[in-house]
């Protein structure tokens, strides 16, 4: 399997952020990991060879990147609203120079699928439904879409608000919103077992997300796994392998 890292600066960041490609050919998946996490994860945990399959047969080209969660949304000891104020650089980190790398290096793409574990599964969505023109399709795992119940405290304001997927959804209306019911569809993927109610608010946190986005007809599916899928790597493994063949 091919495989290519480079190393790519981004203003806001305290250091410059890697991206991991595998694969030849096929269309681009940007995978983000699980909290904190780093480009190199969804290797050493076996998502990779989990998709090796589609990767070999020319189906995916893989870009795994860093998260930079360890100074936003996961830097407990700042208010929700410095969080996400932080959180913007690495937004801008992705869309600025993550995209436009990808887009060289996958030349002709038809839209970037998102994709992410826990945290990573917030990653991919909040993406997604921000920037379909570039992220048309979102599939996360065991994702929590609610930045303010994440231990978070002092006063919310507009930070918050459009780095929160549950608020900013509830708001949508007018044009934007039509034009999203054209331009995206979002994958809610959850089990029952364990962690994936206490402490990661996962299980709920999906059905709310989707019950906001029915209610706004945004193409989205929710799909709910057993009382024996917890919230961790191999479970994790088995739902990318069974939703990523549909898209590519």
């Amino acid at each position: 399997m091919e495989r290519e890292q480079v190393e790519v600066a981004g203003e806001g960041l305290d250091r410059p952020g890697t991206v991991i490609r595998y694969g030849h050919y096929g269309r681009p998946v940007l995978a983000f990991p699980s909290e904190a996490g780093h480009a190199g994860d969804y290797e050493s945990h076996g998502m990779v060879d989990a998709l090796a399959p589609l990767i070999d047969a020319g189906r995916v080209k893989l870009y795994c990147v860093d998260s930079f969660d360890h100074q936003s949304w996961s830097d407990y000891g700042l208010p929700s609203e410095e969080r996400a104020r932080r959180h913007v650089a690495y937004e801008q980190w992705v869309v600025r120079q993550v995209v436009p790398l990808i887009d060289g290096d996958s030349p002709g793409h038809p839209g970037i699928i998102t994709t992410g574990c826990s945290l990573g599964g917030y990653h991919a969505v909040n993406f997604a439904l921000k920037r379909a023109d570039l992220f048309p399709v979102a599939i996360s795992l065991s994702g929590n879409f609610d930045p303010s119940t994440w231990r978070g405290w002092g006063e919310l304001g507009d930070a918050t608000y459009f780095a929160n997927p549950v608020a900013y959804v509830a708001g949508m209306g007018g044009e934007h919103l039509e034009w999203l019911r054209h331009h995206v569809q979002v994958v809610l993927v959850v089990g029952q077992g364990a962690f994936e109610v206490h402490p990661t608010g996962s299980l709920p946190g999906a059905h709310t997300l989707a019950r906001l986005l029915a209610e706004k007809q945004i193409p989205h599916e929710l799909d709910v796994w057993g009382h024996d899928v917890a919230h961790d790597w191999p479970w994790w493994r088995q739902q990318i392998a069974h939703h990523l063949p549909r898209f590519c």
